[in-house]
């Protein structure tokens, strides 16, 4: 008798227990029931041969051999809906759905421009956003939870693809109260000794406003820590400290709201690099190309505070 093989199915239904940690959450996730979902992963350790799933109370367990069948799913997943999007992308052109992957601290600012032309010059393409915490971003979407990011650079993973797109400057924001809000810049000079409010380190600009209070000689005030830029806003604008912005959020919230004053440093250049990531190999690759080509455009005509690279 021919031995049955493995089929993406399982595979599909295996990387949805792994993610979702629920045979109920998975089965819903996967559109099935839970009992379908059960006996196909049952029927995938008959193929295998090994145990891969133990149940347990309080949930569900991996064995050491079930994490790297996951791991080698995933991958088999990824590369074929490569292979479909590659298909899908030399018939079609730039339609169907993209997954972007972004950061709060920069999504809600630049992409409702960008997201509105692209509607207008390819109405067949959609683009799904998930905002996520800036250092999960890469893992997020090696793991396939997103087709492409809007990301700070530089990232760390060799297995991506990057397409610069532009560098943001960041200013310092002070309160209205404070006496630099006078002035039309800060140099480097007037940052040494000042108090400075830092987002937590779960933002890629957390370690950016430490490097820069460690050079200007700023102190970092250690007892409060942002979990967004409204946060941080907020509390400059009751004189708790000063804080650095990136140049879109003040653009946007700083320059509407007027609680807080936001300032240019002048004496050193100092902005953060942004651009789009994807995954080596990529079956829509081209189409990413194409999305930076369109933001780079929407960069131009509508954002004069940015720098193209």
């Amino acid at each position: 008798m021919e031995k049955t093989s493995a089929t993406l199915k399982q595979f599909r239904y295996l990387v949805a227990l792994a993610d979702m940690g629920h045979f109920r959450h998975a089965a819903e996730y996967c559109g099935v029931s839970q009992p379908s979902l059960s006996v196909q992963i049952q029927n995938l350790e008959e193929v295998l041969g090994t145990r891969l799933v133990e149940r347990g109370r309080s949930g569900v367990f991996f064995t050491p051999i079930g994490r790297d069948v996951v791991a080698r799913a995933r991958h088999i997943l990824m590369e074929t809906q490569s292979l479909v999007d590659f298909i899908e992308v030399a018939e079609h052109g730039m339609t169907g759905t993209i997954r972007l992957g972004v950061k709060a601290t920069l999504g809600p600012y630049l992409l409702p421009r960008v997201v509105a032309s692209l509607h207008q010059k390819h109405a067949d393409m959609k683009i799904y956003i998930r905002e996520g915490i800036p250092h999960k971003l890469e893992d997020e979407l090696t793991s396939g939870l997103h087709d492409v990011i809007l990301a700070q650079l530089p990232n760390r993973a060799s297995d991506l693809v990057t397409e610069h797109l532009f560098r943001e400057p960041i200013l310092l924001a002070v309160s209205l109260d404070n006496q630099l809000s006078k002035q039309k810049s800060v140099s480097i000079k007037d940052l040494k000794g000042l108090s400075v409010l830092s987002l937590s380190p779960d933002f890629h600009l957390h370690d950016q406003v430490h490097t820069l209070c460690n050079d200007f000689g700023a102190e970092v005030i250690r007892d409060y820590e942002g979990t967004s830029l409204d946060a941080l806003r907020q509390m400059v604008a009751m004189n708790i400290g000063a804080t650095f912005l990136p140049a879109l959020y003040a653009q946007s919230e700083v320059s509407k709201l007027g609680d807080v004053v936001a300032l240019p440093i002048t004496g050193r250049s100092i902005s953060r690099s942004i651009g789009l990531v994807w995954r080596k190999g990529a079956g829509r690759s081209s189409i990413y190309h194409e999305l930076a080509d369109f933001i780079r455009e929407t960069i131009k005509r509508d954002f004069e505070s940015l720098v193209l690279e």
